[in-house]
């Protein structure tokens, strides 16, 4: 079973609909609810055992949406913006929580939150708001490692056994998941100068 685009059926295209009140919009919607409730697990209550679960749903939730949408027809516009955009705030408020509680670095946050922050200038610049770009197979499996990683790394946190396994393979995830953030926001980057230059070049043409 693929998990890079699960649920797809072939031979029959994707639409994006006009939909607001879909199944996969909702579980977008309950991913980044999670948030807050791991924010106050980390910080406040050190449960570090819950907020484990809390990520694990989350991450869940995020292949589970997809499929989803792909299986039963339900992709919609604004699961397309909403979808990654939830990702990109969940992840990011997560390793500020990290940074904070000193489980990770801040030059990891800096290493998220970097690229993002060049993406969205250039999205303002050229778009005043999101570019509406597909996500591409890179950014699905970057998002696939870091939500692999987090939840591996605050569990080798635990008194538990085998920590240090965990903690091994949290950074092989992390580390790969930050080399595909880089890539897929260098060609994220690109797609947006593209995209936005053929806009002013057809605005132009009809002025």
């Amino acid at each position: 079973m693929k998990f890079i685009g699960a649920g797809a059926r072939p031979g029959q295209p994707q639409i994006d609909h006009d939909l607001i009140f879909t199944v996969p919009n909702f579980l977008t919607v309950l991913r980044f609810m999670g948030v807050p409730l791991f924010v106050w697990l980390v910080l406040w209550q050190r449960e570090y055992g819950f907020a484990v679960l809390v990520l694990a749903i989350m991450g869940g939730t995020d292949w589970v949406d997809g499929y989803v949408a792909r299986r039963f027809n339900q992709t919609s516009k604004l699961g397309r913006i909403l979808d990654p955009v939830a990702d990109r705030l969940a992840l990011i408020t997560v390793a500020v929580t990290l940074a904070i509680a000193g489980v990770v670095d801040w030059w990891y946050l800096a290493a998220l939150v970097v690229p993002d922050v060049v993406l969205a200038t250039a999205s303002l610049f050229y778009f005043h708001s999101h570019p509406d770009l597909p996500v591409s197979r890179i950014g699905k499996i970057r998002t696939a490692f870091l939500l692999l990683g987090t939840p591996l790394l605050v569990l080798s946190k635990l008194a538990i056994p085998y920590t240090g396994v965990y903690f091994v393979i949290a950074w092989i995830c992390l580390g790969l998941g930050l080399l595909g953030h880089w890539v897929a926001a260098y060609n994220y980057f690109w797609a947006i100068l593209r995209k936005g230059k053929e806009l002013k070049a057809n605005d132009g043409g009809r002025s």
